[in-house]
């Protein structure tokens, strides 16, 4: 498992009986997860003296309790970045720190690949790219980012995201659009990547009412998006929270239309959080990568 283990404002406190104890800065939450399925005795004082907890609604969604003294955002720091963070429907909080095993790789490929080549400009791109962890990682290590996410508000949000990292200046390029549509017209255009960057969504549904799900898409946007890559090409990343899909599947995937074509090698496993408490780690989804 590759587990996030250098947070100090994000902590994984305790987690059972379908809920997670987190700590997100100064602020404590209990959120929602169908993983969560062994008993806890939640002998830890701050599952009473949570600040807000999410609670599931029997028709869907669901609301937050005991928020009403949280401040509109506020910032949480990892290692030079800065991220801003919010409770939002749907108990998410506007980021996933399991995802900073990613950021760290993501760095240290491309600061390798600057060291050995002071003069190369090295492009990413980012799909699926919700707040923009991965983007404003990229670019603090002296890439230039493709930002491409479909909602707007969520490409508003990185780019705030951005600034809070002091990035406001960097070469960061914010696309709202589907992300499908966007790699055809780069591929036309002549336009390649050094990287690629992806968190594509179990199920979701383009603009034109065009059906996306994971099982039945993922092999061909891949296969698409390998024709977007350079002709050196650093690494690809692919992350999936879609319940049943094993890490070796997305390694699987990498091997056959990446792996092929540019040598390298293929990894994959699940992502994971340490849990204060237990002293485990907890499962967080999965990933694969692919790198030269």
């Amino acid at each position: 498992m590759w587990i996030a283990d250098k947070w100090r404002d994000y902590e994984l406190i305790d987690c059972g009986d379908g809920e997670r104890l987190e700590r997100w800065g100064k602020k404590i939450f209990i959120r929602p997860d169908p993983q969560a399925i062994w008993h806890t005795p939640r002998r830890h004082e701050l599952w009473r003296r949570a600040d807000a907890r999410y609670i599931r609604s029997h028709s869907g969604g669901g609301h937050w309790e005991r928020a009403n003294n949280l401040p509109e955002n506020w910032p949480i720091r990892y290692r030079d970045l800065i991220f801003q963070v919010k409770p939002m429907n749907f108990k998410h909080m506007g980021l996933f720190p399991e995802q900073a095993v990613n950021w760290d790789f993501a760095r240290d490929k491309i600061r390798e690949a600057m060291k050995n080549n002071p003069d190369r400009e090295i492009k990413i791109l980012n799909l699926f790219a919700y707040t923009g962890g991965a983007s404003v990682a990229c670019a603090k290590a002296g890439a230039g980012v493709c930002h491409v996410d479909a909602a707007k508000g969520m490409v508003a949000w990185a780019r705030e995201n951005a600034k809070s990292s002091g990035l406001s200046a960097a070469p960061i390029r914010w696309i709202t659009d589907d992300c499908g549509k966007f790699i055809q017209r780069e591929i036309r255009r002549g336009n390649r990547y050094d990287a690629i960057i992806m968190d594509p969504p179990s199920y979701g549904r383009g603009p034109g009412g065009e059906i996306w799900k994971l099982e039945d898409n993922l092999y061909d946007f891949i296969k698409l998006c390998a024709d977007v890559l350079s002709k050196k090409p650093l690494f690809v990343i692919i992350n999936s929270y879609t319940t049943g899909l094993a890490p070796s599947v997305l390694g699987y995937l990498l091997g056959l239309l990446v792996k092929s074509r540019y040598g390298g090698i293929c990894a994959w496993d699940e992502l994971g959080l340490p849990v204060t408490e237990s002293k485990m780690a907890f499962p967080c989804g999965a990933a694969g990568r692919w790198e030269i």
